[in-house]
């Protein structure tokens, strides 16, 4: 059970993966905020003891995606082009703003295993219990969206 500063604090040190967890599979900024208040309702309606912030902070990721696939489901389900959602981001360089959509274009099963091994630090042991799939599964998405991301610059660049 949380105090309110340390749900405060909670929040803020996890808001932004949640959120981009959410992103990075819902593709879409409206359903990523919705999702993101819900795993932090959620939070705090739950009556448990966690282990550490690392505990925390899977426990949120798992529900993220969850509520994820539970929205993927609703027939009203609205979206968002990535670019409007884009527009609202800065990128360091030009290159990083093509990774960006190339990682977001991939299929939701390999840009899912990707931002969670490359942007959070998750091994695939780790990905493999969130997700619920074979670790060797993990692998293979990391390994073919790499392959797919290696093609998409390579277009984007001309070496093709």
């Amino acid at each position: 059970m949380f105090t309110d500063e340390q749900f405060t604090r909670c929040v803020q040190e996890n808001m932004n993966t949640v959120f981009r967890v959410a992103f990075s599979y819902m593709k879409s900024r409206t359903d990523a905020d919705d999702i993101t208040q819900n795993v932090f309702l959620k939070l705090f309606k739950e009556n448990k003891d966690f282990d550490d912030d690392a505990h925390v902070r899977h426990w949120l990721i798992r529900v993220a995606i969850n509520e994820c696939k539970k929205t993927l489901l609703h027939p009203w389900r609205r979206s968002e082009p990535l670019e409007d959602y884009a527009a609202t981001l800065t990128f360091s360089t030009p290159e990083h703003s093509e990774l960006f959509y190339a990682v977001m274009n991939l299929p939701k099963k390999y840009r899912v295993a990707v931002f969670l091994y490359y942007y959070e630090d998750y091994t695939t042991d780790e990905i493999s219990q969130l997700l619920g799939i074979p670790s060797a599964t993990v692998r293979t998405h990391l390994k073919r969206g790499r392959e797919h991301l290696k093609i998409t610059v390579m277009e984007a660049n001309g070496h093709v």
